[in-house]
């Protein structure tokens, strides 16, 4: 799984994708996770199988979702205190569980 995170500048983005792979690691599952900026989403989604959307980007969402949607890619939008996550085990699960329909808002993982 190719799991893309992205945030206004790739800052906030980058904590989430080390932390993404570090848990993945630990729990044995194969993905790759890059952190991005919102300026080069559309030539960024299509090396991405899932791209976690930042929280503060919510009110693009749905330009994301259009730019995502052709090319299968899937949406999830981080929670509010996503960067709380220390270990990446709370955003490996909404990775994990992000939708095939191409479309997933921030929720919690069963």
């Amino acid at each position: 799984m190719r799991i893309l995170v992205v945030c206004g500048a790739g800052a906030s983005s980058t904590f989430v994708a080390l932390r993404l792979r570090r848990a993945a690691a630990s729990a044995g599952i194969d993905l790759t996770a890059i952190a991005g900026a919102a300026p080069s989403l559309a030539t960024d989604l299509d090396t991405a199988d899932v791209v976690m959307v930042g929280p503060h980007l919510e009110r693009s969402l749905d330009e994301i979702r259009a730019l995502a949607r052709p090319r299968g890619v899937r949406v999830v939008l981080l929670p509010d205190d996503i960067f709380t996550d220390g270990d990446g085990s709370r955003a490996l699960a909404l990775a994990v569980a992000a939708p095939s329909d191409v479309d997933s808002a921030a929720a919690e993982p069963a």
